[in-house]
């Protein structure tokens, strides 16, 4: 599989290989454009209509298809430009079969906790609409086509004396010990700085050619066990779940709180 020079993918063909050119399952609905943003860039309505999809068919997705969701992945931001993303996708049929039990231990974990209350702004019955496709997806998800687990691993700093005294000068004693208090957490959101803009890119880049998709953390609850089952090394972080497949539903606009309501102008 090709990508950006080095950018590695690790890939697990199904068995079956990808469907015949032109004998790919396409939704109708796909090809409705939200007019509420006509006016403005082309970017727009792929957005604002780029739900969590989590309702697939279980017709292959081409290799092709996946490799242009990886090449949209690494055309994302990187901090330092070190670009030390991998990409494990997941296609095998048996593989997939593996991967089902550990995906249903974790749903149900969270459907037990943080997933029995309806978040605020959200009416009962719409969340019972979600949390319904969450079950669908976990009871099905041994027939999920594709699956992108994003992973990410800074290499060792480079550091010397001289750097480190200049940088605790900058920052002062206080913000220095913060910061050595501190570098667990900080290493962790600059990884995820680097890979998330890379998962918007492939959900983004899903929507635009129809593909149905939603991020997902809930495999972190046990990581180890889905890093066995993909032979992830013990040292790579891994920071999504993304299933992929053809929608069984049609794609419509988002519901978000509305901007004025989040915005705060020069301060807090």
């Amino acid at each position: 599989m090709g990508g950006r020079p080095g950018v590695r993918i690790r890939w697990f063909t199904a068995p079956d290989g990808p469907p015949a050119a032109g004998a790919r399952p396409v939704n109708s609905a796909i090809m409705t454009i939200d007019t509420t943003h006509a006016d403005g860039p082309a970017l727009f309505p792929t957005m604002s209509t780029m739900r969590a999809m989590r309702r697939l068919k279980p017709e292959p997705v081409p290799d092709e298809t996946l490799e242009q969701l990886i090449q949209a992945a690494v055309w994302g931001p990187s901090g330092g430009n070190m670009q030390c993303y991998e990409y494990v996708v997941v296609t095998d049929r048996e593989v997939m079969a593996r991967l089902a039990p550990l995906w249903k231990r974790c749903v149900d974990a969270y459907l037990a906790t943080t997933g029995k209350y309806a978040p605020k702004g959200m009416d009962d019955a719409a969340y019972g609409r979600m949390v319904a496709a969450i079950e669908y997806q976990r009871d099905h998800f041994a027939d999920t086509p594709a699956l992108i687990v994003p992973c990410y691993r800074f290499p060792e700093p480079r550091l010397d004396e001289e750097g480190l005294l200049a940088s605790a000068q900058a920052l002062g004693p206080a913000a220095t010990e913060h910061m050595m208090n501190t570098q667990t957490r900080f290493q962790a959101l600059a990884e995820g700085s680097c890979v998330y803009p890379g998962v918007q890119n492939v959900l983004l880049a899903a929507r635009a050619l129809g593909l149905a998709a939603n991020i997902t953390i809930w495999h972190l609850m046990l990581e180890q066990e889905w890093k066995e089952a993909l032979g992830i090394p013990e040292d790579m972080h891994t920071y999504a779940a993304i299933p992929i497949g053809w929608p069984q539903g049609n794609f419509g606009p988002v519901r978000r709180r509305p901007v004025a309501d989040v915005i705060h102008r020069d301060r807090w």
